[in-house]
């Protein structure tokens, strides 16, 4: 090992125990064979011959080197302390991949919406180095929530409703939230999250029946723990059709309902247009005088807002969940399935209770929102 003072210095700081340690370390932060050349040189001292033996030996299905090339890459590593290429090229894989990371975040800052591919795609860079880097910076993929558009006259009524409703709290257990349904052959399908499992691909399908449809119109209403009878609405749903109902089937409806909660009920309803008609609301007065909510009424309902009404978070989910949860073939078949689910809520007091006591934190929740939607929230 001859050479100047200078290299007879470098040396041993080269075969040190500490630089076998680093450049073992590098093969595999570089993956690179230059590092695994070196390696082997300095278990050699130098020895190319011995070398390229141990290098076939540690590395049996790699390439093998030619002596020359250990001898360059042994000598490089000693003039200069480092090997030939490899820190140029790690620096620079190492910006570039900062860059692209800075890339990568800046993109999804601006587009929160965009598919990772597509960010991918924009940005030439692979969909794993996407998914890693954003884990890296933990973003994590939420799913968007489906709310209810508010207009701008909407704020103003939600607030009024909600401070009036939270100002009793035990104005649920005295408050017959009623509302219409439609139940269709074909209920709701989202298929977003239907698979069949096969080695290949069985080409599976979801039946719909536009040419043979049937439906069923339901009116609902939940007091306190107990829910009302269901009655099926024939045709279509007129100002009309609605008061010769309140008149006629609605006191029938509530003969078990206990009279001191029917003394001291309030109706609710939304302000469908059948619901707002003149006739609707003298009715009302007359039947409930001052103690309904809806459009129009002492105590208004605001619009657009089944937030705030537990069979619309609540009832008509569970309802749904049973009716469908076989496909449907007879409008008769519908019907039944309606009225079991009906029954099958109906004894299930303690999940009503809760449902209709969450109409307050419904509320609170609302008004913590600045009136805007909150379902997302939770």
């Amino acid at each position: 090992m001859g050479g100047t003072s200078d290299s007879v210095q470098l040396v041993p700081y080269v075969l040190s125990s500490r630089c076998v340690r680093y450049v073992h370390d590098a093969i595999y932060i570089f993956s690179c064979r230059v590092c695994r050349y070196d390696l082997c040189c300095g278990f050699c001292d130098g020895n190319s011959v011995q070398a390229v033996a141990e290098y076939q030996q540690r590395f049996p299905n790699r390439r093998i080197p030619n002596r020359r090339v250990c001898t360059r890459v042994y000598q490089t590593l000693r003039d200069t302390g480092t090997l030939p290429g490899v820190r140029i090229a790690a620096e620079r894989d190492v910006n570039e991949g900062v860059d692209e990371e800075e890339d990568i975040v800046q993109m999804v800052q601006s587009s929160p919406r965009a598919g990772t591919r597509r960010i991918a795609r924009r940005l030439r860079v692979p969909h794993t180095r996407m998914w890693r880097t954003l884990r890296a910076e933990g973003m994590y993929p939420y799913h968007v929530q489906r709310v209810q558009h508010l207009g701008p006259g909407d704020f103003a009524e939600r607030l009024e409703f909600c401070k009036w409703l939270n100002g009793s709290r035990e104005l649920h257990r005295y408050s017959l939230f009623s509302d219409e349904s439609q139940f269709s052959r074909d209920g709701v399908n989202n298929t977003h999250n239907s698979h069949a499992w096969a080695d290949e691909n069985p080409h599976a399908t979801v039946e719909s029946n536009f040419q043979q449809r049937f439906s069923v119109n339901e009116w609902y209403a939940v007091l306190d723990d107990q829910l009302i009878v269901p009655f099926i609405l024939e045709g279509r749903l007129t100002r009309e059709a609605y008061l010769g109902f309140l008149q006629e089937e609605l006191p029938r409806l509530l003969e078990d309902v206990p009279l001191n909660k029917r003394g001291r009920m309030y109706f609710q309803h939304d302000g469908a247009p059948p619901h707002s008609s003149h006739e609707v609301r003298n009715f009302l007065n007359y039947r409930f005088p001052g103690r309904w909510i809806g459009r129009g009424g002492p105590n208004k309902w605001p619009a657009r807002s089944p937030d705030l009404s537990p069979l619309d978070y609540c009832v008509w989910g569970w309802m749904k969940e049973l009716v469908y949860s076989v496909k449907v073939v007879t409008r008769d078949e519908l019907l039944s399935r309606i009225l079991d689910a009906a029954n099958r809520n109906r004894n299930r007091q303690r999940k009503l209770q809760r449902a209709t006591r969450a109409v307050h934190n419904q509320a609170a929740a609302c008004v913590a929102a600045g009136r805007g939607t909150f379902e997302n929230q939770f």
